[in-house]
């Protein structure tokens, strides 16, 4: 009973994951002209978002060994919602940038722990269902803020209503955090991935690990690519209006959230090799549909096949973490890949920013299918290593 209570606050805690993760990209066509700055610049208030992630991941492990899941889970939650409001009364560029700092550290911690314990403590498909709930919360945003910026020409209003969407979410977290110091007491799963650290040295040796670190780079530079320069390339491109941009490009993270729930029963038929496959099959067939000459008819279906194959590849990755690399190293492993993914958020995007100064967006499907190409070889080298040491 106490674990299925978990689980749905764990569902919770992921909406609130991805509640800002698809703002900015939604929003920027309409907020960079009043900022004054350039359409680029949104690459750098991503950069430092993701910057934030990176450092809290990396720290993930020894902070949740300190502190507990519970605790994180809460106070990382209270920094993302302290920090959309920053947002909804910002005005000027680097109070942005300021507020993104908390943005990031808050999503860092808790989503390494949070994967960890569901990889360890349950199966397959709750991992894609987990990752569905965060669809959600992804899917929400773009639509939200689409409502205040079509009602009332304002994007400061659609941050605030995220963060108090967020302060909602982490009421329930600090109602329910004795919960989790129960459930550590009965269960010795539990004490066994927070009793013992492991030297980044150390992880660093273990075979494979190289290779899932950059799949994971990959996959978020994919991830974060297209939903943060998705609507600009329909308004750049395409013609397309921001607020009708706004609405269309919600429909990617649609498909990442039905993929997912899709995916929970499709891993009662497939392992997760096959459905990271299968994802990685998909978003090449959605690049396809954006680069064909056939006028605008493809790009909801382009952007919609995207979101579904990129569905099952990250908590398919994640939940062969403990099989590849072993339960007592899941945790720590699980916090390098975070931060290895958010390395690829990082700086990925505002590199694409830069590349659209001197190309047109013409390039953007381009520029996602030669990244989907590496991810695709570093998971079958991956596969490769594992077999190996396994046989």
């Amino acid at each position: 009973m106490l674990s299925t209570i978990l689980l749905v606050i764990i569902y919770l805690s992921f909406i609130s994951l991805g509640l800002p993760d698809s703002l900015l990209g939604s929003a920027w066509p309409s907020m960079y002209g009043g900022l004054s700055v350039p359409l680029h610049y949104a690459g750098y208030i991503s950069m430092i978002i993701a910057g934030g992630t990176v450092i809290s991941s990396f720290f993930s492990e020894r902070i949740i060994r300190r502190f507990g899941t519970g605790i994180v889970t809460a106070f990382s939650v209270l920094l993302t919602a302290a920090a959309l409001l920053g947002f909804s009364f910002s005005s000027a560029f680097p109070l942005l940038c300021l507020w993104a700092v908390p943005l990031g550290l808050g999503a860092g911690s808790v989503d390494a722990a949070l994967n960890n314990y569901v990889a360890l403590h349950y199966k397959a498909r709750h991992m894609s269902w987990l990752h569905c709930f965060w669809g959600i919360g992804a899917s929400i945003g773009p639509i939200i803020m689409s409502f205040f910026l079509i009602n009332k020409n304002s994007w400061n209003l659609g941050y605030r209503a995220i963060g108090l969407l967020q302060c909602c979410l982490v009421a329930i977290l600090f109602i329910t955090i004795s919960l989790w110091g129960k459930n550590k007491s009965q269960n010795d799963n539990e004490k066994s991935e927070t009793v013992k650290g492991i030297s980044f040295k150390e992880l660093f040796r273990t075979a494979g690990v190289k290779h899932i670190l950059i799949a994971f780079f990959c996959y978020c530079s994919i991830e974060s690519t297209a939903g943060l320069w998705g609507s600009s390339f329909l308004v750049m491109e395409k013609n397309i209006s921001p607020e009708i941009a706004a609405q269309w490009i919600s429909l990617y993270y649609i498909g990442i959230t039905s993929g997912r729930f899709i995916s929970g029963f499709l891993t009662m038929k497939l392992n997760n090799r096959q459905m990271v496959r299968l994802g990685q099959g998909l978003i090449a067939c959605g690049i396809i549909a954006l680069m064909l000459p056939v006028g605008r008819i493809l790009l909801l279906p382009g952007f919609f096949i995207i979101g579904l194959g990129c569905a099952p590849i990250y908590p398919s990755l994640l939940h062969e973490t403990p099989k590849n690399f072993g339960s007592e190293k899941s945790q720590a492993i699980m916090g390098i890949q975070m931060a290895s993914a958010y390395i690829g958020t990082t700086f990925i995007p505002p590199l694409f920013g830069q590349i659209t100064k001197y190309f047109s967006f013409f390039v953007f499907p381009l520029f996602i299918g030669f990244i989907l190409i590496l991810n695709i070889i570093m998971v079958e080298l991956l596969n490769k290593k594992i077999d190996r040491k396994n046989y």
